[in-house]
């Protein structure tokens, strides 16, 4: 009996789904009944029992198959070219976006802030040299959060509750530019109180 194996390629762009547990490095998503294992940046900006859009990475090799999840697509995109650079694999690139801002991160990129880029985990000077070569003036729109036009009614409702601006750039990147206004708002305030 001769068996044939074919190599199927699974690519999602997102999820939406119910968070049914949520551990140290990843959540179980349900959709269909099938609880998908992300592994994401920061579990803990998740509730269980919510519904969530997480867009995704699907990781391929040989021995592991993984799927990488995001709140915001900006997070993916920022991971993705992350993982582009010699010598990060995904497991190095989660914990940046976990401690860091998306801004921040380019910024540094940008302005060869190697003392920011080496606060991460696993990320040493070398490294952070690396991602400097690799990527500095190729990020092309550097996605701007506080730009974002969705976040333009945010920003002036946090500043007229008396928030300053550099604290406000902080947690915008964590929050979901699908949420209503009063949603965003909600979001943003418990984000600003820890």
């Amino acid at each position: 009996m001769c068996y044939t194996f074919i190599r199927v390629m699974v690519m999602y762009n997102y999820i939406i789904g119910r968070v049914t547990d949520i551990k140290a490095n990843y959540i179980a998503l349900e959709n269909n009944n099938i609880g998908f294992e992300i592994k994401v940046p920061n579990p803990y900006a998740f509730e269980i029992d919510k519904d969530f859009k997480v867009f995704i990475y699907t990781h391929i090799r040989e021995d592991e198959y993984s799927l990488y999840g995001f709140k915001l697509e900006e997070e993916r995109d920022l991971f993705l070219k992350l993982i582009n650079v010699k010598g990060i694999g995904p497991k190095m690139a989660l914990p940046v976006l976990a401690t860091g801002s998306i801004n921040g991160v380019y910024d540094a990129i940008e302005r060869e802030n190697i003392l920011y880029l080496t606060k991460f985990p696993k990320i040493g000077e070398k490294v952070a040299r690396q991602i400097i070569l690799d990527l500095k003036g190729k990020l092309g729109k550097q996605g701007n959060i506080l730009n974002n036009s969705n976040f333009d009614e945010l920003v002036n409702v946090l500043e007229s509750l008396g928030y300053k601006n550099i604290d406000i750039k902080r947690i915008l990147p964590n929050i979901d530019t699908n949420l209503k206004i009063e949603a965003q708002v909600k979001e943003a305030l418990k984000l600003l109180m820890k």
